[in-house]
């Protein structure tokens, strides 16, 4: 602790404890906390409160009032806590019965203060950050505290019982390993005082009649078993399995979620995982028990494990599966393909029943979808799913959802009412779809597939949001259909799909909604990305309406259109403009009218959105070498950053720095110079020109001028980028050795120049009307004042001072302890930090 905040503590303790003064904020409460945390964790010591007497103090004039604000004694308990983690410090407090007065019994406890929520969870946390040593589990333990404790567990705060459980599980872990001398076994189980009385109060508790005393105490060993992994805990589970076991034995379960959720977390325990027989057995019986919705996430979470038996495996997966498999069956009776299951683990009247009630059907598939494609998402999946009947059945759902199938069975009917335009089921089911694309063995239903996907696109009830999630499980789908299309020549197939896709893409795009025809922007967007390098696709595309309409939108009222217009556009000029085997059609005066659309909407558009997009488009343009010649790209970078360079948005000044890095990147690889990250994508100069040509080249750019106007920039990001910039190209140009008079260049009217920006710049953002016009001595278009003010400016004094947090002053403890000073009002306004 500095001297300075030494002197401040024990006048912000009197302010804080006396009852007067307004409240503190609880930010600057939560603040001190975590400044008193580092202070107690880096000196377990007793010196911390021996130089800091006020901290007793305050504790005690605390405990002295007639009544404290909730939020102080919620202070003071969580303070208490911190200080008493090191039982030298615990027994200095103890001296004064300071703790005992605080978490006993007879503390508050049975005040009306603990009505406030606030006071019982800072009781709690307090009491939790204390528990490292023997001394703070007896004091519990002996005190009387363990008892609220356990009523805590059911505190109408979900925080404070939450809290509360976790704490127990704390205690118990401590008590077993701090205390016990030999390892416990199921024959040798003397368990230690406070670890008897939690294992007692959870007995006590599964076998009681109340289901809320049941739930808490299976939450609590959800906890111990998903957070230690010591042997002894199979040594406590078999004293309560038989109880468990009981539970599922039951007509109706009781707490059959959390229930699901303990042995789903005890499957992940090697104690419990590695052992055959008992536990798995209850496994099993949980998955033959519970519900589909109850069991569903036990089912995952087991399919997700690499060490499971095989058994229980295809359990989990029939349980998964059931209901995919019962719409296969609902849809078609007899059944005409194979279903998902040979036999269920569960009566299948419970899975019908379910989907022929509205009010479980949509969840109950719902939940299903998504751990399907929670699983799907695994790079190794541990269990073999099977891909085209789980295919069928998503495709099944989908034509339910919108209708497109007449279903024969009684069940089929009931299920295709409830699901018709169910918006949750059909954007699941696309999910599941969209993953589903990257599993081989899913062929044979390619033509069935897209038929659905396009009934989809073109239907006028497709909702906005659920056509967004159709065109990205087409775009993935269209993907491997190219991978399909290589692989066994069904180029004709492809070709009517893409040809179909362009057709509803073309409707899409004059959509009267403006969020059907930005997710249609975005689509055609994804298909460029992945689809250019076929010629199908680009026939296809060009020979389509979709290229004019997507231009046309370039000029949408909607700012979010505009912007993904211009992505599309930017795409599309990969294929229409800058492909050697571009089309005639498409000439140079179209690319010409392009770029000049661009860089009007970069200069005039009002909204920042469009904006973004095209210097983002112009930058990608130039990584792919699609700008021309060295002398065309330059009056390219050098038009986008004097447009850039005064715009009102941050992100369209970070976007011109990005194409300013990406351009001396490149130059200075294309002149043959060191240090280059990358090679350049076309070369269209020689690399024997000398060195100072990339120099040349940047200055007639005007790179300078921005990146030195950009280091001032009032926004961080965009200074930090500049300033790194200039680095980099200054480790290049090496110019402090390459100088020959550095002092006497100093005091040449450049150099007093060179001066003045350095000054500059070092005010920040503070500086004013920052000139890029040669004023004060300065030209950023001479290669010699540039290299000069390379080698003089001190980059990496304005880097480190960048890169200072911007409220690092204020973080400071000193500061800290001033604002609460300051807001008690006990200290002048001009002392206070204000910020």
């Amino acid at each position: 602790m500095t001297r300075e905040c030494s002197l401040l503590l024990p006048r912000v303790c009197a302010a804080l404890a006396d009852p007067r003064q307004p409240s503190s904020d609880d930010t600057c409460l939560e603040k001190l906390l975590d400044w008193f945390r580092e202070l107690a964790e880096s000196d377990p010591t007793v010196k911390l409160m021996e130089d800091n007497p006020c901290l007793t103090e305050f504790i005690t004039s605390v405990l002295a009032l007639p009544e404290p604000s909730p939020s102080i004694l919620s202070f003071t308990l969580r303070l208490a806590g911190i200080l008493a983690a090191s039982e030298n410090r615990f027994q200095h407090l103890q001296q004064e019965q300071l703790l005992v007065r605080l978490f006993g019994r007879d503390g508050f406890l049975n005040s009306s203060l603990w009505e406030d929520a606030s006071v019982r969870s800072g009781w709690v946390e307090g009491v939790h950050s204390m528990m490292h040593h023997q001394l703070a589990l007896h004091l519990l333990c002996h005190g009387g505290g363990i008892n609220m404790i356990f009523t805590l567990q059911g505190d109408p705060s979900l925080f404070v019982a939450s809290a509360a459980s976790q704490l127990l599980v704390h205690m118990l872990t401590l008590s077993v390993e701090s205390e016990t001398t030999k390892p416990l076994t199921t024959k040798d189980c003397n368990w230690p005082a406070c670890a008897r009385m939690i294992i007692k109060h959870i007995e006590d508790s599964l076998q009681s009649s109340s289901a809320s005393d049941i739930e808490q105490s299976l939450k609590l060993l959800t906890g111990l078993f998903g957070s230690c992994r010591a042997a002894w805990t199979e040594v406590l589970w078999l004293g309560i399995a038989k109880q468990i076991e009981s539970f599922l034995m039951e007509e109706t379960v009781r707490a059959p979620h959390t229930l699901a959720n303990l042995l789903l977390n005890m499957t992940w325990s090697p104690v419990f995982c590695d052992t055959e027989g008992s536990f798995w057995a209850l496994v099993t019986s949980a998955l033959e028990h519970l519900t589909p919705v109850e069991a569903g996430p036990l089912a995952v979470g087991i399919l997700r494990l690499y060490k499971c038996p095989q058994d229980v495996r295809i359990q989990a997966l029939t349980v998964l599966l059931q209901p995919m498999d019962c719409i296969l069956r609902a849809a078609s009776q007899p059944l005409e393909y194979a279903g998902l299951l040979d036999e269920s683990v569960s009566d299948p009247i419970t899975v019908e029943s379910l989907l022929s009630s509205k009010s479980s059907c949509t969840g109950l598939l719902c939940q299903t979808l998504a751990h399907l494609e929670e699983l799907l998402s695994l790079v190794l999946l541990p269990v073999d799913l099977p891909y085209t009947s789980l295919l069928r059945s998503l495709i099944t759902i989908l034509q339910f959802c919108n209708g497109f199938v007449n279903p024969t069975s009684p069940l089929g009917s009931t299920i295709s009412r409830i699901l018709v335009n169910c918006f949750r089921v059909q954007r699941s089911a696309l999910d599941v779809l969209a993953a589903l694309s990257e599993r081989k063995g899913c062929d044979t239903l390619i033509e069935n597939l897209f038929d659905v996907l396009l009934a989809y696109l073109e239907s006028p009830n497709t909702s906005p949001t659920v056509l967004k999630k159709t065109f990205h499980a087409t775009s993935k789908w269209l993907a491997r259909l190219q991978e399909l299309s290589c692989s066994n020549n069904q180029w004709q197939q492809t070709e009517k799909i893409l040809k179909d896709v362009f057709l509803v893409l073309q409707k899409r795009l004059c959509s009267p909604c403006w969020e059907v025809r930005d997710s249609s922007l975005e689509f055609l967007t994804v298909l460029i990305k992945c689809l250019r390098d076929q010629d199908e696709f680009r026939q296809s595309l060009l020979s389509s309406e979709v290229p004019r309409l997507t231009e046309n939108l370039l000029e949408d009222p909607e700012s979010y259109v505009r912007a993904s217009a211009v992505t599309a556009v930017g795409h599309l000029a990969f294929i229409t403009y800058f492909a050697p085997e571009s089309p005639v059609t498409w000439n140079h005066c179209n690319k010409e009218n392009t770029v000049a659309k661009l860089q009007e909407i970069l200069s005039t558009d009002q909204e920042g959105f469009p904006r973004r997009a095209v210097i983002n488009i112009f930058t990608k343009w130039l990584r792919q070498g699609c700008t021309g010649q060295l002398e065309d790209t330059v009056q390219f970078v050098s038009r986008a950053i004097q447009t850039v360079e005064h715009d009102l948005d941050w992100e369209v000044r970070l976007g011109g720095l990005e194409l300013v890095e990406v351009f001396c990147t490149q130059t200075i690889c294309q002149l043959g110079l060191p240090k280059c990250p990358y090679a350049p994508v076309s070369s269209a100069v020689s690399p024997s020109l000398p060195q100072d040509e990339s120099l040349q080249i940047f200055c007639r750019a005007k790179l300078f001028s921005f990146l030195f106007q950009s280091l001032c920039d009032c926004d961080k990001p965009v200074a930090q980028r500049a300033c790194d910039i200039l680095l980099a190209l200054r480790g290049t140009f090496h110019p402090i050795s390459t100088l020959k008079d550095s002092q006497g260049a100093r005091d040449s009217p450049a150099g007093c120049g060179i001066a003045w920006l350095q000054r500059t710049l070092r005010q920040g953002s503070l500086a004013q009307n920052f000139p890029t016009d040669g004023a004060n001595g300065v030209d950023f278009q001479d290669p010699e004042s540039m290299m000069l003010a390379l080698s003089t400016i001190d980059l990496e004094e304005l880097h480190d001072e960048l890169n200072k947090s911007s409220d690092h002053v204020e973080k400071s403890p000193q500061s800290l302890l001033q604002d609460i000073l300051a807001t008690v009002g006990t200290i002048k306004e001009n002392e206070a930090d204000c910020y």
